[in-house]
């Protein structure tokens, strides 16, 4: 089972460090075939992945699905009766999840995205599906009834602000509820992109922090994977941190905005947080597979963020930026690389440029979004040095002049980021 390391910086399975790679797939119980659900899998597991996001209830913004998969009694297939809950959904979630752990994977799933609770950001926009308080209770018991023997990590909440002691309570009833009943579980909650701010009274039942530098575009924006990542290193108590939700590949820019996430932009998103301090995992996330896009079918519904229509999850699944993930626990892994530090190499600061070390200072990383020589505060005397492409995967030894204890990387070969490598 997946268990918290000693270091309370990372996780670990079965004695061996466990480095949290998933894939955000929401909508998996409500818009997947039999079928999409065994080749989805298969293609995850080859490109590396251990772990799948899903949404136990209803994703409010999937992609229109033929499919009659609903957890409670709907005639519109957006609005719920909650009245008894519809034994067939669970029985098939089960099943899937099932099949999942037979491949491999953990499961990380999400117990109340935030439209299902009131005052949310999402339940002002739409609240037609906010749940009865007292109905919490079922719920909590169909939910442990059905997977918490599997041992998935329980995602309390989805998506959520905490702008309200109404919204609080909800939370805070539903966590204690299953905490209680699933004691070999790990908890978490996935909060509102580009928010950090999390009621005290979750801290001491959450296991790990999953932040979400989110998919806004705006200038003031940019720097959230590693900014998010620095106010949980820095100011709550020690627990894994990774970023649960950075920019989707070929997502639309949130709000409307003009653009797409881009290959080089996930990729980027996710060095940034891994190298400044959220090391315990990484999220990929792809525009068309978190809401099962299939071709032909409507997108948005007037609610969410206002994103563009995504491209069919058959074409979504052959992103790029997922092998670029996969390639991330590739490398971490062959340098038998667990815990990482934090540290300030530059003897110029630039932001954009992340660096961490090992906790034994073996082996220093630097990831370089733009090409530049680097002068840094460390002398590379007796140290090995080389510089990974990020885009290409190619490797080259960089030129290097040593001065007075600092040393001078010079300018790499390659067109766009790369990762400096330092050893001895």
């Amino acid at each position: 089972m997946l268990r918290i390391s000693e270091n309370k910086r990372t996780f670990e399975k079965d004695g061996k460090p466990f480095f949290y790679l998933a894939d955000t797939c929401w909508s998996a119980f409500t818009n997947i075939s039999d079928e999409e659900w065994t080749y989805y899998l298969k293609r995850r597991k080859q490109q590396g992945f251990n772990t799948i996001q899903i949404n136990i209830l209803p994703q409010w913004d999937a992609s229109e699905t033929p499919y009659h998969y609903y957890p409670l009694p709907t005639e519109d297939k957006k609005t719920f009766a909650f009245t008894t809950w519809n034994q067939a959904y669970f029985t098939r979630a089960r099943a899937m999840c099932e099949q999942a752990k037979q491949q491999g994977f953990e499961l990380a799933l999400v117990v109340l995205w935030c439209n299902y609770i009131p005052d949310t950001w999402a339940n002002r926009m739409n609240d037609a599906n906010t749940m009865p308080y007292d109905f919490i209770d079922s719920y909590i018991d169909i939910v442990h009834d059905t997977f918490s023997d599997l041992h998935p990590m329980y995602i309390i909440s989805g998506d959520s602000d905490f702008p309200s002691e109404q919204c609080i309570s909800y939370y805070h009833k539903a966590f204690t509820l299953l905490k209680e009943k699933a004691k070999d579980c790990l908890f978490s909650m996935h909060i509102k992109g580009r928010f950090s701010k999390i009621p005290a009274c979750f801290i001491d039942l959450m296991d790990f922090y999953m932040y979400q530098s989110g998919h806004n575009a705006l200038p003031e924006n940019k720097g959230m994977p590693y900014q998010l990542a620095q106010i949980f290193y820095h100011e709550y108590p020690i627990k894994p941190i990774f970023n649960s939700e950075p920019c989707y590949e070929q997502m639309g820019s949130s709000g409307g905005l003009y653009g797409r996430w881009s290959q080089y932009d996930v990729r980027k998103a996710a060095w940034q947080s891994i190298l400044s301090g959220a090391c315990a995992g990484i999220t990929y996330g792809a525009a068309g597979i978190y809401s099962w896009h299939k071709t032909g079918a409507k997108f948005g519904t007037g609610t969410g963020e206002g994103f563009a229509t995504p491209k069919p999850w058959n074409e979504a699944i052959q992103f790029p930026g997922a092998w670029d993930y996969g390639f991330i626990s590739h490398i971490l892994h062959s340098l038998k690389i667990n815990e990482l530090i934090p540290c300030e190499l530059l003897t110029k600061q630039n932001e954009e440029i992340r660096c961490e070390k090992t906790t034994d200072e073996a082996c220093f990383l630097i990831y370089l979004p733009s090409n530049i020589a680097l002068r840094i505060n460390l002398d590379l005397q007796d140290k090995e040095v080389y510089i990974l492409d990020m885009k290409h995967k190619n490797i080259t030894i960089p030129e290097v002049c040593i001065e007075k204890g600092q040393s001078v990387i010079e300018m790499h070969p390659f067109d766009e980021d790369a990762l400096i490598i330092i050893q001895g």
